[in-house]
């Protein structure tokens, strides 16, 4: 459970340096004007309650705006992008104007952060695919409130919103088991996402409680590594009858790879892939794909960032992906 997080205002700061709302606004915008022995009692207060300006609230004064931040390392990936869409939408819904804090390279993530608290947002959501986003949100809930987007639902000090990936990994993987297919390989995502981890492991326990072995190939998010990977399973000898893939770019590679070598899909190998991404009714044949609730996740976020700004504690929101079930899996004939 998360409290909500109180962000040092104006007002504190005159309090702790027992001056006026003004004295400290003066400091702020004309500190020769203030005396120096003032001055630095109130450089002080802004230094012991990390006191920052609001620079958004100045900027958009008399708009009556509330604004808050999502932070992402966005590239060119489909879940990220889809949840800071889903957010955008969510926050404007709800009255919330965003601003995008896109951390590009970890070893500027505390640059990053400064630069996001110096717009002065009343909170922030943090998407965390990995370690290093997931770093971004610890320096910024010590210093206003924060909800945690993320696979990983291990942070229970964190307000935050999960999509259960180990639920519908399992799922998708039963499903190949109900087709009647027995030789089930897992072509991976990148070993450091949360997410990736999470599928994996929603498979492997599946085949596990089924009493079968493990075939897992590392690939990535791309389809020319789905393709790779398959390629690589073939040329092994690996028998294999089935593919779980990490997402529908890998599980659309992975189709071309059987296609290839005169492999059919489904009657040969079964496809299943993750994000049932628009199209994916379109591919050759019809992928059968995980669909996360994107809508969901980007309300609920803003939901719990809401219920931090208003002081009110919050308990963690998971959200159920959907089998879609299309012909790529369909029983082999």
């Amino acid at each position: 459970m998360k409290d909500a997080v109180h962000r040092p205002s104006m007002a504190d700061v005159a309090a702790r340096a027992g001056v006026s709302h003004q004295t400290v606004s003066r400091v702020l915008n004309d500190p020769g004007s203030v005396a120096p022995a003032t001055r630095k009692r109130v450089e002080s207060a802004i230094a012991e309650l990390h006191y920052r300006r609001n620079l958004a609230a100045r900027a958009l004064a008399g708009r009556h705006a509330r604004v808050i931040g999502v932070l992402s390392d966005m590239g060119p990936w489909f879940g990220p992008t889809q949840s800071l869409v889903a957010i955008e939408r969510g926050a404007r819904a709800m009255g919330y104007l965003t601003v995008a804090g896109v951390l590009t390279d970890a070893a500027d993530l505390g640059t990053t952060v400064r630069q996001f608290l110096d717009l002065g947002v009343e909170g922030a959501i943090v998407i965390a695919h990995d370690r290093p986003t997931l770093g971004a949100a610890r320096m910024l809930s010590g210093q206003l409130p924060v909800c945690l987007v993320c696979a990983d639902g291990q942070h229970a000090d964190t307000a935050q919103v999960v999509i259960d990936q180990y639920g519908a990994a399992r799922a998708a993987t039963r499903h190949l088991l109900d087709s009647g297919r027995r030789h089930i390989a897992h072509l991976a995502g990148p070993i450091d996402w949360f997410d990736a981890a999470r599928r994996e492991q929603g498979w492997r326990d599946e085949l596990s409680d089924a009493g079968l072995d493990h075939i897992v190939r590392a690939a990535g998010w791309r389809a020319v590594e789905g393709y790779r990977a398959t390629q690589s399973l073939l040329a092994s000898g690996t028998r294999f009858d089935a593919v779980f893939a990490a997402n529908d770019m890998v599980a659309l590679g992975a189709i071309r790879a059987a296609n290839a070598v005169g492999l059919r899909v489904p009657e040969d190998i079964a496809i299943a892939g993750f994000d049932d991404v628009e199209g994916a009714d379109q591919f050759l044949p019809p992928l059968t794909s995980v669909r996360q609730p994107f809508p969901e996740l980007g309300l609920a976020a803003v939901g719990q960032l809401g219920r931090l700004l208003a002081g009110q504690a919050t308990e963690p929101v998971v959200l159920r992906p959907e089998l879609v079930i299309r012909t790529s899996s369909a029983s082999p004939r």
